[in-house]
């Protein structure tokens, strides 16, 4: 023995721990003993001395004055029988409290197989008292550490693989094969997360041929970002297929719609924007709704044009169904691009002035735009934009491409 003492709590607040990294032989670490019997505490920190450990101890003699230190530590070192937590209760409890802190037990020789029964619990690892000097020690705790941490690692990519199947199931939902069987027109779909992140958000579309002559379009938008909005982007975007198959007048579609919205959301705060479109190929006319959606645009003699539709209010808010408007093409070559506003909700520079759509018309009427083929227009436009942002564009961005004739 050193006759060192132990080194006492300090006083300054650690900082909240980082993603879990390896334990490196130079770090200290700071581990809280919770031992109610003085003469086993001061061993302990006396073993650490003698093997020159790096770790700074903190003691408490019970339950309820450990969860007052344990903030910012990397280990808790427990002894099973404490005045006021005894066996595997109290290493439950302080499991309850220990946050990303590792866990080693202390038990007696008699008690031994209460440290196996406390690893099946969820503790690191255990000691027994008696059979452990400096060294050992310090590397159990040391070992300890590194353990807890992989673990946490392993949960954080657990985490992250089942968010990643989660958003597939739900792309698959929100974003679905066109269901059409002519060549009449050709139908290219885009969608990009915001921010390139791996959960998908709410934008949806969907194209429906009912009729050699007619085919139907949407593309929507529930406001807000994560599982629960783009689940109900599906629900949405499923109900108005089923509307449009099941040869709902076209009034009615998005009345309809708004239903299924203001009986599903969660709040009733959300709402959504949608923008319709039934395209009518022996006449060579489109019928337009938009219910709180940015203005498709129309390509034809050579001219980006916003389609003069007039917006309805938002799905989800008191009702005023989006009136009609029709769009003669009056050519056999022309195309329509239909978005959600996270494409043009993206910065100029450095300024708080937004893309918006006149910045959009301006993008596809660039030089440069006239020699992208068409079904690499929508990520290109997304690439410009971004440009544009200074970096990738805070909203999710869903896009629908139809054109007749091949030409823009």
């Amino acid at each position: 023995m050193t006759g060192s003492s132990l080194v006492p709590p300090r006083s300054h607040p650690r900082s909240e721990p980082g993603p879990p990294v390896a334990v490196t032989p130079a770090e200290r670490l700071r581990v809280l003993l919770v031992e109610d019997d003085e003469g086993d505490a001061f061993l302990v920190g006396e073993l650490l001395a003698e093997a020159q450990a790096a770790v700074d101890l903190v003691v408490a003699n019970s339950l309820n004055q450990a969860r007052e230190r344990i903030a910012g530590v990397d280990c808790v070192l427990l002894d099973l029988g404490l005045p006021d937590a005894q066996g595997l209760d109290g290493l439950r409890r302080v499991l309850g409290v220990a946050g990303r802190a590792a866990v080693c037990v202390l038990t007696g020789r008699q008690d031994e197989h209460l440290g196996i029964d406390a690893v099946a619990e969820g503790a690191q690892d255990y000691l027994v008292k008696g059979q452990v000097d400096g060294v050992l020690l310090s590397r159990a705790l040391r070992y300890a550490v590194e353990r807890k941490r992989a673990d946490e690692n392993a949960r954080r990519l657990r985490e992250v693989e089942l968010r990643q199947a989660e958003s597939a199931r739900l792309e698959r939902g929100l974003l679905p094969q066109p269901l059409m069987d002519t060549d009449e027109v050709s139908v290219h779909t885009f969608y990009r997360p915001g921010r390139h992140a791996a959960l998908i958000g709410g934008d949806f579309f969907d194209v429906v041929q009912t009729t050699p002559e007619r085919i139907d379009l949407i593309v929507g938008d529930v406001c807000g970002h994560g599982v629960d909005e783009a689940a109900l982007g599906v629900e949405l975007r499923v109900a108005w297929r089923a509307l449009v198959l099941a040869g709902v007048p076209d009034d009615a579609v998005l009345p309809a719609l708004e239903q299924v919205l203001m009986s599903e959301r969660r709040l009733r705060e959300i709402f959504a924007t949608v923008a319709a479109v039934r395209l009518d190929l022996a006449a060579n006319r489109a019928t337009v709704r938009l219910a709180g959606h940015p203005p498709p645009l129309l390509f034809r003699h050579g001219q980006v044009v916003p389609v003069p539709a007039p917006g309805g209010l938002l799905l989800g808010v008191p009702p005023r169904p989006p009136r009609a408007f029709d769009v003669e093409f009056d050519a056999d070559e022309w195309s329509l691009l239909m978005y959600t506003d996270g494409l043009i909700e993206g910065r100029l520079g450095d300024s708080d002035e937004r893309l918006d759509v006149a910045g959009l018309q301006r993008l596809v009427a660039e030089p440069a735009a006239r020699d992208v083929p068409l079904p690499a227009l929508p990520g290109w436009l997304v690439g410009r934009a971004e440009e544009i942002n200074g970096g990738p564009l805070a909203d999710d961005v869903a896009m629908l491409l139809v054109s007749r004739g091949g030409g823009r």
